[in-house]
């Protein structure tokens, strides 16, 4: 009996409190999918705005389009490390013009994937610099995708600094130790629904210590769902359940995690408020 409480227990927030989903790809939602009635269910449940993220250019294109025909919806542009091979100086010049236009607000996802290695190491290198020039060009804050690369990664950025404009260390996926190194950039840390898997400790420990000022949420979605969800297609509107494991992990309220973090996305990416 106990377990099916738990299993049916959804997170709700206040009416007129909302969260921002700061990283979900709606491009890549199941074929077929209705968009706005997915914007829809997730702004019904406190979870607007949404920001869907560019991982080539036919989705940094997507997230246009998208952002341009929903209110509550804000892109990124950028070419994720699995997609670098398609760059070239049009393409770079495609991004630069992109980059300029309404309801973009940040670079990325960009960054270094040393699981999957889909480009090799050197020339996800090769445009991760290229790209982190771009953005700093552009005065946008960086959306960086790392995956078991976190000594490049970080050293990259420790040359490159300072960062006016900031950046976000996406799906965080280090311990304490590399989450430090992280703020030290000035970047902050973006907590996915891996969290609420018993056995991520180590994304525990950095929820429980970092200062809330430096803490933003996201869904991934459609991928990573939250427990009790785990192994679903992940949505915005489940975003909640994460929401609710760090408050839990904190000592505080929902609606308190919501408007913490929510406050800390509108403050890096400048979103105009709705």
């Amino acid at each position: 009996m106990g377990n099916k409480k738990k299993n049916n227990f959804r997170p709700q927030l206040p009416a007129g409190i909302n969260i921002i989903d700061t990283h979900c790809h709606l491009d890549m939602i199941s074929s077929g999918s209705d968009i706005g009635a997915i914007i829809s269910r997730a702004a019904a449940c406190g979870v607007a705005p949404i920001i869907t993220v560019g991982t080539n250019g036919e989705s940094s294109q997507k997230a246009i389009h998208y952002a341009a025909q929903y209110d509550s919806v804000y892109a990124t542009v950028g070419i994720h490390p699995h997609n670098v091979q398609e760059l070239n100086d049009s393409l770079y010049a495609e991004l630069e013009t992109l980059c300029g236009l309404p309801k973009v607000v940040a670079y990325g996802e960009i960054g270094l994937d040393y699981v999957k290695q889909y480009a090799p190491q050197d020339v996800q290198i090769e445009h991760f610099i290229r790209q982190v020039d771009l953005a700093k060009k552009m005065q946008l804050p960086l959306v960086i995708h790392d995956r078991e690369a976190h000594d490049d990664i970080l050293g990259i950025l420790s040359r490159k600094t300072p960062f006016p404009a900031g950046g976000v260390m996406h799906c965080f996926s280090g311990n304490w130790h590399h989450a430090q190194r992280v703020l030290d950039l000035g970047f902050i840390i973006s907590i996915p629904g891996v969290v609420t898997f018993n056995k991520a400790t180590a994304m525990q420990e950095v929820v429980r210590k970092i200062p809330l000022a430096k803490l933003i949420i996201e869904t991934d979605a459609p991928f990573l769902a939250p427990e009790p969800l785990r192994g679903k297609e992940n949505m915005p509107e489940y975003l909640l359940y994460t929401a609710q494991k760090i408050a839990d992990l904190r000592g505080l309220s929902l609606d308190e995690v919501a408007r913490i973090t929510t406050q800390n996305a509108r403050d890096i990416f400048k979103m105009v408020t709705h």
